[in-house]
């Protein structure tokens, strides 16, 4: 209902130069949504035959394109070096936030930018004197006034859907950084156990 009442084309017109740095934070923040939302199904982070396979204690063997099997191959390539699988693991977890933080600058930066749009409108619509009467043209005056808000109504805009994609992008990481701890261990027990074996 209140979004019928607005004219998109010109709420972006109204926007001025300021709707170009807009509409370059909606597009970033949208394709790292995307992206990492691809880049964090299960399928490429824990795939299920591997997960079930380390937590039923079956030989498992890793692979290149998910991270738990890139886990798994250093596990297997340094047997008995369980801080370096850890450390590993984490690097693992820090290339699923990559590019998660920019969803952070942009939905704090988004308001602030259309902000400025703001100030600079209503300055603007101040500007505008009418020269019998010295006063703001009435009509005029409401017109730029209610659209000086155009900017800001955009920035905060991007800001919700950066906000809301961020929440969602970092409990897909945090779930998943769980999940790798638990499978870790299970990995890590059962090749300590293995080494101690050969070891006999």
């Amino acid at each position: 209902m209140i979004f019928a009442a607005i004219d998109g084309m010109r709420l972006i017109k109204e926007a001025g130069l300021l709707a170009y740095p807009l509409g370059l934070c909606s597009v970033v923040a949208i394709f790292i949504i995307f992206e990492r939302a691809f880049a964090l199904r299960n399928a490429a982070i824990i795939p299920d035959d591997l997960a079930d396979s380390a937590l039923q204690g079956k030989p498992v063997s890793g692979g290149n394109y998910s991270a738990l099997g890139r886990i798994i191959n250093f596990v297997e390539r340094h047997p008995g070096d369980a801080d370096g699988a850890k450390a590993y693991a984490r690097l693992e977890v820090m290339k699923m936030e990559r590019g998660v933080s920019y969803l952070d600058t942009i939905y704090t930066g988004a308001p602030l930018i259309g902000l400025i749009g703001t100030v600079s409108g209503l300055l603007a619509a101040f500007s505008v004197i009418d020269p019998e009467t010295h006063m703001p043209d009435p009509v005029q005056f409401t017109e730029s006034v209610g659209y000086a808000l155009a900017a800001t109504l955009l920035g905060l805009c991007i800001a919700v859907v950066a906000l809301v994609g961020n929440g969602y992008l970092h409990r897909r990481i945090e779930h998943h950084a769980a999940r790798l701890d638990v499978l870790l261990e299970r990995i890590l027990a059962r090749t300590t156990t293995t080494v101690k074996e050969l070891v006999r």
